[in-house]
């Protein structure tokens, strides 16, 4: 296992996460970057580990057997549930020391939810337009195109904390101005979307869709999303042989 990045130096938290091809840099995996986000944005001292799967070391099977990253090593513990480990940290690492990531509103951890069920159906149709009584990949994309866009219209909508006087939200995230933990759950599948189906169908996200783009860009803008991103070429790869070639 290779040390990837270590913020604050300190042995008391560690991430384990996928390796990229290189079996050393980041790999893809939308989780690992969840749970990397929400340290960051924790402010607590940790490091972070690759693994590279293709050499299955000794010591990870050791540690977690049976499983595969990401996981946690909390102060000796070894955590394996990505919902259970998100759930932990919030309890652990709370206010006043911490800050609490927690959405205020119930719907800002529900939005967006479906988008990436409909990508993975959309990259991994093999049908074509000509395929009549089919399910087809013009209506695979029409389905995401309307995941993106209930995503949009919660996006450009007023919470109820912010004003309702006929103006559209401006707020950079799902809940506020500030990264939550619906941020750290749906940014890093979000990007997935824009990079493989931009790679493997020709998609971008509609033009039409700004608060969609403006999320993303307000995303890239910090470092606790943008640092702890695989590259394109990582997603790209990973989805290589997930991606289905159309058929004729």
């Amino acid at each position: 296992m290779e040390v990837l990045w270590i913020i604050n130096v300190g042995p008391w938290v560690s991430l384990q996460c996928p390796a990229g091809s290189d079996g050393e840099s980041i790999g893809n995996c939308p989780f690992s970057q969840r749970l990397f986000m929400i340290l960051w944005l924790k402010g607590v001292v940790f490091n972070v580990t690759t693994v590279d799967l293709t050499r299955k070391p000794a010591d990870l099977h050791n540690l977690a057997p049976g499983t595969h990253p990401p996981f946690l090593t909390f102060q000796g513990e070894v955590l394996t549930d990505v919902n259970k480990i998100e759930e932990y940290l919030e309890a652990e690492l709370a206010p006043p020391k911490y800050p609490k990531l927690a959405a205020r509103n119930r719907e800002s951890n529900t939005a967006g939810n479906d988008i990436f069920a409909k990508f993975s159906a959309y990259v991994k149709n093999t049908r074509a337009d000509k395929h009549k009584g089919k399910v087809t990949n013009s209506t695979l994309e029409k389905s995401l195109d309307k995941a993106l866009s209930q995503l949009d219209e919660y996006l450009i909508s007023p919470l109820p904390s912010e004003d309702h006087s006929g103006h559209e939200s401006n707020r950079k995230f799902l809940d506020g101005d500030e990264l939550t933990l619906a941020d750290c759950n749906l940014l890093p599948k979000l990007h997935v979307v824009k990079v493989v189906a931009k790679k493997y169908r020709n998609y971008n996200i509609p033009s039409e869709y700004r608060g969609v783009l403006r999320y993303l860009s307000n995303a890239h803008s910090r470092d606790e999303f943008s640092n702890t991103c695989p590259a394109d070429a990582e997603i790209e790869l990973a989805y290589k042989d997930v991606a289905k070639r159309l058929g004729k």
